[in-house]
């Protein structure tokens, strides 16, 4: 029912290094000389995007065929893709420009330093008409936060653990400080336009939310729904799985506008569901599954383990209904064994140093690539409770 599902695809940014987890930066050349791939500000990540295409096979092999050619390419200079979304083992105190030329990565490089030096993946799912797009807009923003805990990777930071699950979350500098729940397309247009007569956003782009509206002629032209908090998940099958996740969730919204869009279904108002939404997402960066959340809907405190459980169990009919069933299967996994910065604070707490961790997690990130249909098999060594 491949028909019923929405367009989708990923904006995948990813490190480069050695083996041993320590990173080195070629993104220049790299996009240079393969098709398809494009710089960020610090040379140290590279990204690439899909295609949109609403099948989730086809997503599958959409993710992995860049990656073989990346591989392919960097290991003929004796490097590879590294997990995790933040400069694990350093160095966080210097930003390598990709292209000095540039100014708005001069921009950057002042502003921010390297607190936007990370590696994540951004989830873009297809909505064409305005009142569906905003409305699915704010129930993802209110229930990102689940997300990020599905996704947490980034619990070190220049070879120390920082304390978070989601170190790349906590540092990543949210622009401008204070995005409201947009109640429509004019609200939103409004409320742009303000921001760049301000200097608060210097672009269209520079929009840096948990999700956002987007397209090509924004803020006029929208045509699709762009997740920006999720950690890199490095696993393709874990990937797609919170896709459906969240495209399930979409599809909820659209059949009943007054169960799921918070602007109608919460008893608390937008102001309040804006603050609550950031406030679970910095909730779930420090403490990802086993944070304590407030549910969107009344305000009361659940567990973000706990908010996923009941999410899945009420999602079942519909995700059977359009194939998507075994797509979630990962989640479950995730929700026994952990998420990669629970798995790599284990081992940690275990006394592996954090660059046998790293270096354990490269190598099994690309033997992962080579089989992406197996089940999926964390390396927790115990299950959670």
């Amino acid at each position: 029912m491949s028909g019923d599902l929405l367009l989708k695809g990923f904006e995948v940014e990813l490190f480069t290094g050695r083996p041993d987890g320590t990173v080195v930066g070629c993104a220049p050349a790299a996009a240079a000389a393969l098709e398809g791939f494009v710089t960020e500000p610090d040379h140290r990540n590279l990204e690439y995007i899909t295609a949109p295409d609403a099948s989730y096979q086809r997503q599958l092999e959409l993710l992995l065929e860049p990656r073989r050619r990346l591989r392919a390419w960097l290991a003929q200079r004796g490097l590879t893709i590294l997990p995790g979304s933040t400069l694990s083992l350093g160095n966080s105190r210097r930003f390598e420009r990709s292209n000095p030329d540039n100014p708005y990565h001069d921009y950057i490089e002042t502003t921010y330093g390297t607190q936007v030096v990370t590696a994540s993946v951004h989830i873009n799912l297809g909505l064409t008409d305005m009142e569906v797009l905003f409305a699915a807009c704010r129930l993802v923003r209110c229930e990102a936060a689940l997300l990020l805990a599905l996704s947490a990777s980034s619990p070190f930071l220049d070879g120390v653990a920082t304390g978070a699950h989601s170190q790349r979350w906590l540092q990543f500098p949210l622009t401008p400080p204070k995005v409201p729940l947009f109640r429509s397309h004019s609200h939103y247009i409004t409320w742009v336009e303000q921001q760049l007569a301000s200097g608060a956003m210097q672009n269209v782009r520079h929009l840096w939310t948990s999700v956002r509206p987007n397209g090509d002629n924004r803020p006029q032209g929208l045509n699709r729904l762009e997740l920006r908090i999720c950690d890199l998940i490095t696993d393709p099958a874990l990937l797609l799985a919170i896709t459906a996740y969240c495209e399930l969730r979409i599809h909820q919204v659209l059949a009943d506008p007054a169960g799921h869009d918070p602007l109608v279904a919460s008893q608390l108002s937008p102001e309040e569901l804006a603050d609550l939404a950031d406030a679970n997402d910095r909730a779930a960066a420090r403490a990802s599954l086993q944070a304590t959340l407030r549910d969107w809907r009344s305000g009361e405190p659940i567990q973000a383990a706990d908010w996923i459980r009941r999410d899945l169990a009420a999602l079942a009919p519909l995700a059977e209904q359009l194939n998507l069933a075994a797509t979630l299967e990962p989640l479950q996994t995730v929700l026994r064994q952990g998420n990669q910065a629970m798995r790599w604070l284990q081992r940690e707490a275990e006394g592996l140093p954090i660059a046998t961790i790293v270096a354990a997690s490269a190598a099994a990130m690309a033997e992962r690539e080579a089989a992406p249909n197996a089940p999926l098999a964390t390396d927790a060594l115990s299950p959670l409770g």
